[in-house]
């Protein structure tokens, strides 16, 4: 199985199991991250904030338009910010780290 590592905005490390097919904003909802989801993937509310780890900020997919325009509404937004609903786990993610943005 495939993981990833997630600090919390208080802090807390966890390592996650990921599941094929999900937007990483379910995995994180799901596992009581912090992370609502409210728009359903959408990238419409920003309420599934996430800061990549440097490392792994280029080898994800780039962000489309939509995702880099509601990013740019944002305060705490920063070089490797990306919406975790435009996410969609896979194998190639196994080691991921992030951190969930501040509110």
């Amino acid at each position: 199985m495939a993981h990833f590592h997630v600090t919390s905005r208080a802090g807390e490390a966890q390592t996650l199991e990921g599941v094929d097919g999900w937007r990483l904003m379910e995995l994180l909802r799901d596992h009581k991250m912090g992370i609502e989801g409210i728009c359903g993937g959408q990238a419409d509310c920003a309420s599934c904030h996430i800061h990549v780890d440097p490392a792994w900020a280029g080898r994800l997919p780039e962000p489309r338009e939509e995702e880099e325009d509601k990013l740019d509404e944002l305060p705490s937004v920063t070089e490797t910010s990306r919406l975790s609903c435009q996410i969609i786990w896979g194998e190639e993610l196994d080691g991921l780290t992030l951190t969930v943005a501040p509110d």
